[in-house]
């Protein structure tokens, strides 16, 4: 991967996903950028809803929001209004995995951008190598 390119603001970033199994992908790949060039002008604009296209029950869009919310705060720049309030949090907890002690484990750990959303995942789900 070439995270020297310019980094896309995180609409233009989210904009063209179709299916589920692009999402990582593009998160991953998003995280990486933004880390290289880390601006609230990356995160303002208030990327498209997948729930739509991807009928996952808004879980891709609470997870953007989460991910906007923890580089934010792990950047110290201003949270984008798009990510506030409740306009992307799950209506029903989703865990990473299904094994019940992973459960506990991600009860405990989550960041809390994640858990505000409904969303339980390791403590280090956007670290990257």
């Amino acid at each position: 991967m070439n995270i020297t390119a310019k980094p896309k603001p995180m609409i233009e970033q989210f904009a063209n996903i179709t299916e589920s199994s692009e999402l990582g992908y593009a998160i991953a790949d998003f995280v990486d950028r933004f880390r290289s060039a880390p601006t609230i002008e990356l995160l303002s604009a208030e990327p498209v809803c997948l729930e739509p296209i991807l009928k996952d029950a808004g879980l891709a869009d609470a997870y953007l929001a989460s991910t906007a919310a923890w580089l934010a705060h792990h950047y110290d720049v201003r949270v984008p209004d798009w990510a506030k309030g409740n306009a992307r949090v799950l209506a029903k907890p989703w865990f990473a995995s299904d094994h019940p002690k992973q459960k506990a484990l991600f009860i405990q750990e989550s960041p809390v951008e994640f858990r505000v959303r409904n969303i339980f995942v390791s403590a280090n789900a956007l670290h990257r190598a």
